[in-house]
């Protein structure tokens, strides 16, 4: 059975760190692209980061600079390493797999599309 699994939410204050997990089990990481979204109180989903299967690296501009995407193959996990949090950054994280390898980035770099497989979400809050 094909599963991602998100971990390591929780409450930080604003400018503090925070990696969160997506960890996967009935198949293997490395051929898939892995994009994480969040979905803020009130907003819609959109597209964080995305890891293409040749390691290609996407950051949607609110983010770029302050968060890094990973993959431990050995481990099967993909990381998203969230620093200078802020109260803007609130909302659920969810990872989710594209069969095809790419990151389909659409909405002007808002949003990643062709994803297969998705989480259930970590909940991420930055509040002091």
């Amino acid at each position: 059975q094909l599963q991602l699994v998100e971990s390591g939410g929780g409450l930080v204050q604003p400018g503090g760190s925070l990696s969160i997990s997506c960890a996967a089990s009935g198949f293997t990481l490395d051929y898939y692209a892995i994009g994480w979204f969040r979905q803020g109180p009130g907003k819609e989903r959109e597209g964080v980061s995305c890891i293409a299967s040749s390691g290609w690296r996407h950051y949607a501009d609110s983010v770029k600079g302050r968060f890094t995407i990973s993959r431990d193959s050995a481990r099967n996990t993909v990381y998203l390493q969230m620093n200078s949090l802020k109260p803007e950054d609130t909302g659920v994280y969810y990872c989710a797999a594209a069969g095809s390898g790419w990151c389909t980035v659409v909405d002007g770099g808002g949003h990643y599309a062709g994803m297969d497989y998705w989480g259930k979400g970590t909940l991420v809050t930055v509040s002091s």
